[in-house]
Parts: structure tokens; C-alpha cells; sequence
């Protein structure tokens, strides 16, 4: 099978095991890696080998920067001593937990035992962000882990870089020298980021192209990562970096119909390349098996040692973490349920597998021995957290009581949307005032905006229910008048110009009673 192939067989099983997750309410990366491993047994598959360089310069910066995008500045300003605290702190007791218990159970050397705990100390932003995105979090603790797997980066290469040198070097740690590489991996990536952002910013600014936005918005991620990377920095600090700036300025740099554009083309972008990527971890697993064939037998238990080890350590630093922080936002919640959320969400994924696959096959005098079972174990390691870790976090969300009601979600949508309205309505009686407008113009205005106000709040006072029935048939209003819309075609009344054009408008409208609150 070629790599085209590959892939397009993998966006068809993607969007198959998708259609079953969203109808089984399971998280569609988790059972995309269950699936992959299933095919990946199947006799007569044949073998997937993935490169470094698909996966970390191909699939990871757009799926990063979409990621960082989801993560709101407000929350992140709220969050940093404990973002700090787990992308710093727990990062390394992990890698150092992991590389021990690796040279108590695994025939690996010292150096590779503890790039294996490099490879495997961070969380995954990929699959924290793909796992997230059906959890009804409060906003805060939704930034604490998301941000948390973002910015783990830098530290996690610094710990990998520095056992790979002792591995196949041999060198002593000089711990001047490393804290000059953290530095630039850091601010190296947080340099490059800025910089691409401004870029990226002073461009967008410039045009209402939607193609050439659409570009821009795309090519973004992969020119931070390429610009890091070229300087010897954190290439993903760089994309996190750019998609968290540009992200506070979205309203700034684009209008609201090429906003829409964009959410659309990333949307689609961040499924095919999620498709691939946890497709492709559950396929590379029957691949490592077969190639440690006759080797070590063990593996299973060390790989669910280690999981098991990981999972254990994030407990015994979260919990400790969270009692010692005072509740100041809000004292009447436990700490504990917010711990037991954040501990749980320490999924590995992507970029573990690019680490590990960036091992090189040999050192300057010999092959290097130890690196397929330590890919293996990665890779057994990433499969074990995606699986029991995603398919039981929504459930323990729940259990826990930390979730977000829906009756609270629909009624802070409606109270924005009812203060958005009393907003418009005030501008009006300001232009009344300073006669800016004919008054016949802001008549009309205002009886639009108060029948709005009054729609939001019979909606506010109805039972979700009725907001339902309400969606519904306006969407069935909006069904007939595209069918009327065509009949006005195919009769020759109407230009398929007029007709695309019109199209669109009921499109949008058609958009904006999506899923969630109503939108009068």
C-alpha cells in the first residue's frame, strides 16, 4: 500500500469510526487507534512505516495551532503557576519515574531508559485538544490542561535532547550548557512564534481576499515551526505561540464572512489530519510487534507498567498541587474534584511518537541497540493512555460533578446575547440624539432590534424544548426557501449567479442555528 493510499484509506476509516463514536457518544480518537490496531492485525496489511518528518513537520503544526487557538487568553493569565507547575515540575519527575522504572524492567541501556521517560514525560496537546472538545469543562480547568500539553514542549525536548546525547555519546551533563539550550528552545520558540504571528497579522490585515487569508491562515503554522526549527528552537512553542497571539486578535484581523471561511477550512483540515495521525499510531503497532518478533517477550506488562506509572505519578503531583492552592474563584467547590479531572487527563499521542520516531537508527560507530523497543513501548504506551484514559474521562467529568450544566451554558448564552441587543438598542438612541441618521432608518432599526430583544427572552423563559421546536422549524422555513430557490433555477426566472448568491445568505442562516443555544 503507497502512501497515497495510505491516507485515503485512513480519512475513509476516520470518517466511518466517526460516524459510530458520535452515535456511541465515545471519543472518535480513541476508537480510531482501536480501529487502526484491528486493520494493522488483519492478515495480508501490509506494512505502514511512518517518518519523522510526516509526523512532525506534515500533521503536527496545523493541528497545534488549531489547538492554541482553542485556548483563551483570559483563562491562560488565570492558570500559569499551574500550567507552570505540570509543564515544568511534572514533566521531569515523570521522565525521571519512567527512565527508573525502565531500567528495573527493561533489558534497554541507562541512556535509552531514560529517553524513553523524555519521550513519553509530557501530555499530548493533539489528543488533549481532540479528547476535549466533547467535555463540558469550566473554562479555567479547560485551559489548565489544555495549556499545560501545550507548553510541555520545551521542556520535554530539553530532557530528550539531553539523554539521546548521553545515549549515543556518552557526554556529561554540563548543566550550564542545558540550561542555555532550555533557553533557546523556549524563548527561541516563543521569538519565532511572535515574529511569524506579526507577520502573519500585518498580511491578513492587508486583505479581504478570502482565498489569500485562507493561504495565509494555513501556511502560518508551518512557517513558525520551520523558523523555530531552523534556529535549533521548540518548533512547537513557536506554532502554540503564534495561534495563542493571532487567536486573541481574530475579530481584528478578518470579517465576519471570512471568519466563517476559515472555521470551515480548519475544521476540515484538523479531521483529515486527526485522521491520519491516530489511524496511523493504531497501525504502527502491529508493525513494531512483528518487528520484535523473538526479541523481548515482556513488553505488554512493560508497556502497562508504564502507563500505569505515569497515570500514578500525575495523581501523586496533582493532588498535592491542587491542596496546597487556595480556592479563590470558587470556595464551595472541592479541590479534589478538579484535581481528580486534571490528573486523568495525561494522554500521550502525537508528538511522544514523533520524539521517539526521531531516534536515529544508529550512532557514529554502531547500530544503536534498544531503539525499536523503545518505539514500541511509545507506541504501546500512547494506545493504552488514548483508550483508557479517553474513554473513561467524560464519564469521570461527569461522575465528579465538575461538568458544565446545559441549562447553566444556555443561560450565560442568552444573558450575552440579551446585553449584546440592549447595547445596539443604546446606539440607536445615541444616533437619535445626535440626528446621524434619518429617523425613518432608525425607526426600523429599532423595531428589529426590540423584536430580537423580545425573541431572547421568551427563549430565556421557555424550557430548551421549546428552543428546539423553534430551531426546527425555522430550519424547515429555510429548507422550503431553497427548494423555491431552485424551482426560480431550473424555471430560467433567476441568473445561477442571483441563485449562488442567495444560496449563500440562507446558508448562513442555515449556520447560525447549528448546534448549542438558539440564535435569534
Amino acid at each position: 500500500m503507497g502512501s497515497v493510499e495510505t491516507v485515503l484509506f485512513l480519512v475513509i476509516l476516520a470518517t466511518v469510526v466517526a460516524t459510530f463514536a458520535r452515535r456511541l457518544r465515545v471519543p472518535a480518537p480513541s476508537l480510531l487507534v482501536i480501529a487502526g490496531v484491528i486493520v494493522g492485525l488483519l492478515p495480508g496489511v501490509p506494512a505502514v512505516v511512518v517518518t519523522p518528518n510526516v509526523v512532525s513537520l506534515v500533521v503536527l503544526p496545523p493541528l497545534l495551532f488549531a489547538a492554541g487557538e482553542e485556548l483563551p487568553w483570559r483563562d491562560l493569565r488565570a492558570v500559569w503557576r499551574g500550567v507552570t507547575a505540570l509543564a515544568v515540575g511534572l514533566v521531569g519527575v515523570s521522565a525521571a519515574a519512567v527512565g527508573a522504572l525502565a531500567i528495573a524492567l527493561t533489558p534497554l541501556p541507562v541512556g535509552l531508559a531514560f529517553v524513553l521517560g523524555a519521550v513519553l514525560a509530557s501530555t499530548d496537546p493533539v489528543a488533549v485538544a481532540a479528547l476535549g472538545r466533547r467535555l463540558s469543562l469550566p473554562p479555567r480547568i479547560q485551559a489548565l490542561v489544555g495549556a499545560e500539553s501545550l507548553f510541555n514542549d520545551a521542556t520535554s525536548l530539553l530532557l530528550f535532547g539531553v539523554a539521546l546525547s548521553v545515549a549515543i555519546a556518552g557526554s556529561v551533563i554540563s548543566w550550564g550548557h542545558t540550561l542555555l539550550e532550555f533557553a533557546v528552545l523556549a524563548g527561541g520558540g516563543v521569538a519565532a512564534g511572535a515574529l511569524i504571528a506579526g507577520g502573519a497579522f500585518l498580511v491578513r490585515r492587508r486583505t479581504e481576499d478570502p482565498v489569500l487569508e485562507t493561504v495565509v491562515a494555513l501556511v502560518t503554522p508551518y512557517g513558525a515551526y520551520v523558523l523555530a526549527s531552523s534556529v535549533h528552537a521548540s518548533g512547537v512553542t513557536a506554532v502554540v505561540v503564534a495561534s495563542v497571539v493571532l487567536g486573541t486578535q481574530a475579530t481584528r484581523l478578518t470579517t465576519a464572512r471570512i471568519r466563517l471561511q476559515l472555521s470551515a477550512v480548519f475544521q476540515t483540515v484538523v479531521f483529515l489530519l486527526e485522521s491520519v495521525v491516530f489511524g496511523l499510531i493504531g497501525l504502527q503497532l502491529p508493525v513494531l510487534l512483528r518487528g520484535q518478533a523473538g526479541g523481548d517477550t515482556w513488553w505488554p506488562l512493560q508497556a502497562l507498567a508504564i502507563a500505569a506509572t505515569l497515570m500514578a505519578v500525575r495523581v501523586a503531583w496533582v493532588f498535592p498541587l491542587a491542596a496546597t492552592r487556595k480556592r479563590q474563584d470558587d470556595p464551595t467547590r472541592s479541590s479534589w474534584r478538579v484535581a481528580t479531572v486534571v490528573s486523568w487527563a495525561g494522554t500521550r499521542g502525537v508528538v511522544p511518537l514523533a520524539a521517539a520516531l526521531s531516534i536515529p537508527l544508529t550512532t557514529s560507530t554502531a547500530t544503536l541497540p534498544g531503539r525499536d523497543l523503545v518505539l514500541l513501548l511509545t507506541t504501546a504506551v500512547i494506545v493504552i493512555t488514548l483508550v483508557v484514559q479517553g474513554f473513561t474521562l467524560a464519564p469521570l467529568v461527569h461522575r465528579v460533578g465538575i461538568a458544565l450544566a446545559v441549562e447553566d451554558v444556555h443561560q450565560e448564552y442568552t444573558t450575552a446575547r440579551l446585553a449584546l441587543a440592549h447595547a445596539g438598542l443604546s446606539h440607536l438612541e445615541h444616533l437619535t440624539a445626535t440626528h446621524a441618521a434619518p429617523e425613518h432608518v432608525i425607526e426600523a432599526l429599532r423595531t428589529s432590534w426590540q423584536e430580537r430583544v423580545r425573541r431572547i427572552t421568551e427563549h430565556q423563559e421557555q424550557a430548551p424544548r421549546t428552543g428546539s421546536v423553534y430551531r426546527q422549524l425555522r430550519r424547515e422555513l429555510l429548507d422550503v426557501e431553497s427548494a423555491e430557490l431552485d424551482r426560480l433555477y431550473h424555471d430560467g426566472a433567476i441568473s445561477d449567479a442571483t441563485r449562488r448568491r442567495i444560496q449563500r445568505s440562507l446558508d448562513l442562516e442555515h449556520t447560525g442555528l447549528g448546534e448549542g443555544p438558539e440564535t435569534p
